[in-house]
């Protein structure tokens, strides 16, 4: 079956930097809704429509492609005495993000820590790198209906559960 609209995709992929070297990825296989619902990068999807099981595609993806641009605001930095346990460089945690109470928390990297201050980064550490995307598609099934209406894969290999 080839990818189009409304099919399920499998892929396993890696993210390269600029120098080639592997950021992200492997072996385990990352399921979307294909047809601009938001489970892969558009480019990449671009790319996957009307491949196959076992085909594979590159895309050089820049910043506002991939994982956006980094943003300063999003870098803040905090008394080390507010944090309870040990912190670490590379730990994530969760803050609120001053919304109020239905806003979901957000989640921050660690990324410096010294005798008093708690640096703190909420852009993706990808964020401002141009990146290549090499997937190698695994799996193309029909949407079902169900996934359709959600906007997103249900089933095996899918992280997603209705409670």
């Amino acid at each position: 079956m080839k990818i189009g609209k409304n099919t399920v995709v499998g892929v396993t992929y890696d993210i390269l930097g600029e120098d080639g070297r592997v950021l992200e990825g492997g072996k385990r296989p990352h399921y979307y809704l294909h047809g601009g619902y938001h489970g892969m990068f558009p480019r990449v999807e671009e790319a996957l429509a009307g491949k196959e099981a076992g085909d594979e595609v590159r895309v050089r993806l820049a910043p506002p492609d991939a994982f956006g641009e980094r943003d300063p605001r999003l870098v803040r930095i905090e008394p080390r005495s507010r944090f309870k346990r040990k912190v670490s460089v590379g730990m994530q945690v969760r803050a609120d993000a001053g919304g109020g109470d239905r806003e979901m928390p957000v989640v921050l990297r660690v990324t410096q820590v010294n005798q008093s201050e708690v640096t703190l980064d909420g852009n993706h550490p990808l964020a401002g790198q141009t990146i290549e995307m090499r997937c190698k598609v695994i799996d193309v099934r029909p949407a079902t209906l169900d996934e359709i209406t959600h906007r997103h894969v249900h089933g095996p290999g899918d992280e997603h559960h209705h409670h």
